[in-house]
């Protein structure tokens, strides 16, 4: 007999003391815990006691009936399963009682495998149920703001403008280099919406050759071109009801943008090779690493289509200019790697890790420290651990300035950059300690508090 199945417990309820019998013995050679109760007050108490997976109940007793303790159990426990048993006289009071939400209900006289069978589904349904609502559960931690790490000021805005465009159903484009967590960002808006329970459908749209990309995004009819032997839903439609993230959205080519400005202004579209026009109910957000100014300027990309998106913007920040939050990401790569907290790392490989000047971002750092889970030595990450490019690199930041630019420079701005990142490299190798960090620089604790708090850094008033 199936192991899980000695897991399942079941409660039988019935002022028949033969029909409690008769189910508790053929249930129990099954391989299931059975409990029994006389009625449905009995039945409460149990139901106080422990955690039952499914609840057979007759519907006619005495004290409550099964459709009272139908509503107990849907108020207490509403992940139980109940399934009702009645007289064929009183199906129309069974009927009523799957309204409120019992699984199904059989009717008596009834025969041994007939029971066995809906139990069995009863409990596969229920199981089904709980996975479902475990994986929801689980994306919804891995994409809520669990996954944007950070107590930089650029992070906490960033999450600030999320939780503000989620509920709201305008268009976003986010940008930002390559790495920095666009797709993200863009999950994060989606699970924290009133759409999360319907699809998010990515698509990278430079990945796809062009003489492709028509029939992804919009499916194509059967006979529309060669090879198309059946009629194909694209990913508009598959995202319907829910979220569709474009990302690499300047890698269009003109003729897509035509296209999916009228998606965005219509909201239908027509298959490749149909004339029919196809409603589609769906949010679309855009993300690119390039900068679409330059292209609608110099013609590459259509500033309708630009301006149809640009309602909100979300601007990433490169890692490099984020330094402060790289021990925090390293912690949470690990335990998400590991499954354990507190990643310990040498003094010098957190320098490197801090000072590198991470053109690859938050991927590049994601791969560094999942490498340093194979090759850290008892939970630690050393030297040892990081890739040649870490070692040999050069501290990333504000390039060193070699000649004035002929249009002439902010001095202030561009010495502000140097100033703010020399700041938080001293944070980072104190571990945001700051008077160990004013110490380091040669400056007062007063100083340091006045100059982090000018860049946006806590409060000048912190106490010691």
């Amino acid at each position: 007999m199936p192991t899980e199945q000695k897991q399942h417990r079941i409660l039988i309820v019935d002022d028949e003391e033969s029909l409690r019998e008769f189910l508790s013995i053929m249930l129990h050679r099954e391989g299931y815990q059975v409990d029994t109760a006389v009625d449905g007050a009995q039945a409460a108490a149990h139901l106080r006691d422990h955690a039952y997976d499914l609840v057979i109940s007759d519907i006619k007793m005495p004290r409550m009936s099964g459709l009272e303790l139908l509503r107990h159990i849907k108020e207490r426990s509403p992940e139980t399963v109940v399934l009702m048993v009645t007289a064929f006289s009183t199906t129309e009071e069974a009927v009523e009682a799957m309204k409120q939400g019992a699984y199904d209900y059989i009717t008596k006289p009834f025969q041994n495998e007939e029971i066995r069978l809906i139990v069995k589904n009863a409990l596969e349904r229920r199981e089904l149920r709980q996975e479902n609502l475990a994986l929801k559960e689980e994306l919804g931690k891995r994409y809520s703001f669990e996954g944007l790490i950070g107590k930089s000021k650029a992070m906490h805005d960033v999450i600030t403008l999320i939780r503000k465009v989620a509920v709201s159903p305008v268009k976003v484009l986010i940008t930002g280099e390559s790495g920095t967590g666009k797709e993200l960002v863009a999950r994060a808006i989606h699970y924290q919406s009133d759409r999360r329970e319907q699809p998010f459908v990515p698509i990278n749209c430079g990945a796809i050759p062009e003489n492709l990309l028509e029939s992804e995004l919009f499916g194509h009819e059967k006979g529309s071109f060669t090879g198309a032997i059946s009629q194909k839903p694209g990913l508009f439609e598959t995202a319907g009801g829910g979220t569709i993230f474009l990302d690499e959205i300047g890698e269009l080519p003109t003729m897509m943008q035509v296209k999916l400005l009228r998606v965005l202004q219509e909201n239908e579209f027509r298959r490749v090779g149909g004339n029919k026009a196809v409603q589609v109910d769906v949010r679309v957000i855009a993300a690119t690493n390039r900068r679409l100014e330059e292209a609608v300027s110099n013609g590459s990309f259509r500033e309708d289509l630009y301006y149809r998106f640009n309602v909100i913007r979300i601007d990433l920040p490169a890692l490099r200019s984020r330094r402060e939050d790289i021990p925090m990401l390293i912690d949470w790569f690990w335990e998400r790697f590991t499954g354990h907290k507190g990643v310990q790392v040498a003094e010098d490989a957190m320098r490197r890790l801090i000072d590198y000047h991470w053109p690859g971002n938050i991927r590049e750092l994601e791969n560094v420290i999942e490498r340093a889970t194979v090759l850290g030595h008892e939970g630690k990450i050393t030297l040892e651990c990081l890739p040649p490019n870490l070692l040999t690199g050069v501290a990333g930041g504000v390039s060193p300035l070699t000649d004035i630019p002929e249009a002439g420079m902010d001095l202030d701005a561009y010495l502000g950059e140097i100033e703010k990142e020399i700041l938080l490299k001293a944070l980072a190798r104190t571990n945001g300690i700051r008077k160990a960090a004013a110490e380091l620089l040669g400056i007062t604790f007063r100083s340091i508090r006045y100059r982090l708090a000018k860049f946006g850094y806590g409060d000048e008033n912190e106490e010691e």
